[in-house]
């Protein structure tokens, strides 16, 4: 029996995307716990495309793990300390962690360095536009005059605004849609573009709602709270461009 010819071919691997992930107080059967965790919908989301999941704790030497990774999603989550763009903190800047601040932009600069596909999310895209030389409005009410994009409300609500989307970019492929709204949740924005950056997506009132590297096969960061709706097409996409060869042609990426 020849055995080059007869054994059974190896199932494909399932890509493993890192998911930066988030310290949290929670309370667990009575106790009070500091958690590392990441929102279910992201490991969900991933695992439906084929994914296999990677919590990274933000811990120095995380970024030695990105060999170990075929894409990286960095999700929402606190203020980025303000002295990494060279301001003071403003009042409304809050819940500051400058430890893992810096772990996350050394996990991120390592992995747009080997060409892995990133998906930036919310505080995600902030932190891909300071590692740029980018600086952030810390108090996004002051500059537009509106909280729009984070609703004053009892209850989480997520702000619906219209965007405008660059044609040709990836994020447009990737939506493909004649009305496209934000699902946001935030206080914070992009102020001073970071130098490499491509702005592909704004609101209506000017607010920088995604952005690109420029030259990296897919690397998009967005603004708004992508995996708190049902709407999956931007993990899908990081997904399709985890399985991608980088010797692949990085096409616009439509997900249906």
């Amino acid at each position: 029996m020849n055995s080059l010819t007869n054994d059974p071919v190896p199932a494909r691997r399932r890509p493993v995307i890192g998911i930066c992930a988030r310290t949290a107080p929670v309370t667990l059967q009575g106790s009070d716990l500091l958690v590392a965790l990441a929102l279910q919908s992201h490991v969900a989301f991933l695992s439906e495309a084929g994914c296999t999941p990677l919590l990274l704790p933000l811990l120095p030497g995380a970024e030695d793990l990105v060999g170990r990774l075929d894409a990286l999603l960095v999700p929402g989550g606190p203020d980025l300390d303000p002295a990494l763009y060279g301001q003071a903190a403003h009042p409304a800047t809050r819940a500051m962690s400058p430890d893992a601040d810096r772990v996350e932009l050394a996990l991120m600069r390592r992995a747009l360095d080997a060409r892995l596909p990133v998906l930036a999310i919310c505080r995600g895209m902030q932190l891909l536009n300071v590692l740029h030389a980018g600086s952030l409005h810390q108090h996004l009410a002051d500059v537009t005059g509106h909280d729009g994009h984070r609703p004053r409300t009892q209850s989480f609500t997520l702000g619906r605004l219209p965007l405008k989307l660059l044609p040709g970019s990836k994020i447009a492929a990737i939506l493909e849609e004649d009305a496209p709204q934000t699902a946001c949740h935030h206080h914070q924005a992009v102020d001073r573009i970071g130098d490499g950056l491509t702005v592909t997506a704004r609101a209506e009132d000017g607010t920088v709602e995604a952005v690109e590297v420029t030259g990296h096969p897919f690397a998009i960061g967005v603004q708004w709270e992508s995996g708190h709706t049902a709407d999956k097409r931007l993990h899908q996409a990081l997904a399709h461009a985890a399985r991608r060869p980088e010797n692949e042609p990085a096409a616009a990426i439509s997900i249906h």
